[in-house]
């Protein structure tokens, strides 16, 4: 079976959000990457927030996308 990074980071949604999980757990909708590295540092993966390595592919893996892809919502 192959391992999953402990963070995902899901497709983007119609609203432009993208919803994140930390161990399974839903943590939050993020609109960006600062969204995502606060929700991870309030998940006690790591801080500060600025120092988390978003693009480390052994902690945090984007699906639908990568780390720059962020769509305007849809109206």
């Amino acid at each position: 079976m192959t391992e999953h990074p402990p963070v995902i980071v899901h497709p983007p949604t119609p609203s432009g959000g993208r919803r994140v999980t930390v161990h399974g757990q839903i943590v939050g909708l993020a609109h960006g990457r600062g969204d995502v590295a606060e929700f991870l540092r309030r998940a006690g993966v790591a801080e500060p927030a600025e120092d988390i390595a978003l693009d480390d592919p052994r902690l945090v893996e984007w699906r639908g996308g990568n780390l720059d892809d962020w769509p305007m919502p849809s109206a």
